[in-house]
């Protein structure tokens, strides 16, 4: 007899840390304006974006990686983070 019972989700994204608007929370205004009128800007916000869900999947145990791998991740995002603070520092 097949079990029917539904699994519940160990897991919710409704709240991922280090989100950009949390981490500059002071430059809201740039942060938007730096995306639509900057394509570069626009493309580091994506990357680094994906990369900090990716982490904390792997932080939260729904996806495995390699300590390597998130330590990787943990360093693009914080190369990401100190480029994104430069233009915004310029905007």
């Amino acid at each position: 007899m097949a079990d029917t019972a539904i699994k519940e989700e160990p897991y919710s994204m409704t709240h991922v840390p280090h989100e950009l608007h949390e981490e500059f929370p002071e430059a809201g205004e740039a942060l938007h304006k730096l995306k639509v009128e900057n394509a570069h800007f626009a493309k580091l916000a994506d990357e680094y974006h994906e990369i900090n869900r990716e982490i904390h999947r792997i932080e939260a145990d729904v996806e495995a990686a390699s300590d390597a791998r998130a330590e990787d991740l943990k360093k693009r995002r914080l190369a990401l983070k100190d480029e994104i603070a430069q233009m915004i520092r310029a905007a």
